[in-house]
């Protein structure tokens, strides 16, 4: 619809015009998934947690606390190797807890809503672990390791499966 020079004149005295200066657009470059305005993770069904970097806290803590009281020996490997996991990024997301990005490069694992996921699974897979006390089953045995710095030169393998190309 086109308005005649008079009607938008009329216009123009009955709104006061303000002088605003807005900017519609940042210059900074927008990366989606990333940053302080993150509105998604980019993953199907991952939604953004805006609390995450304390969400890593609790739910690693929940794994240290579970381990912890349950009977699990402190010299399993499996629980040396979580608690191993959990402390550094407990300790990495109370260093950083207003800057996701970093807590994320320093985990080197994920955005940070995927290392709460992970902590929840690996939650899952504590509870399993310690009701079929997977620990009692894995004794010392001595395993024969060969050891083959050239697999080309054995002639054994896919190779002879091929027709020896």
């Amino acid at each position: 619809m086109m308005l005649s020079r008079f009607a938008q004149q009329a216009v123009k005295r009955a709104l006061p015009v303000r002088n605003v200066n807005f900017v519609a657009f940042s210059s900074a470059e927008l990366v989606p998934g990333y940053g302080k305005g993150k509105t998604s993770t980019g993953i199907v069904g991952l939604p953004v947690d805006p609390d995450a970097v304390s969400n890593i806290v609790v739910h690693y803590q929940a794994l240290l606390d579970r381990m912890a009281a349950s009977d699990l020996p402190e010299t399993a490997q499996y629980r040396v190797d979580m608690e191993k996991i959990a402390n550094y990024r407990i300790k990495i997301a109370k260093e950083n807890p207003d800057d996701p990005d970093l807590v994320e490069e320093l985990c080197q694992c994920g955005q940070v809503e995927e290392l709460i996921e992970q902590a929840k699974d690996e939650m899952e897979v504590l509870d399993m672990y310690l009701k079929e006390r997977l620990w009692e089953s894995i004794g010392d045995y001595d395993v024969d390791i060969e050891y083959n710095p050239d697999p080309s030169s054995d002639h054994h393998g896919l190779d002879e499966e091929e027709g020896g190309k």
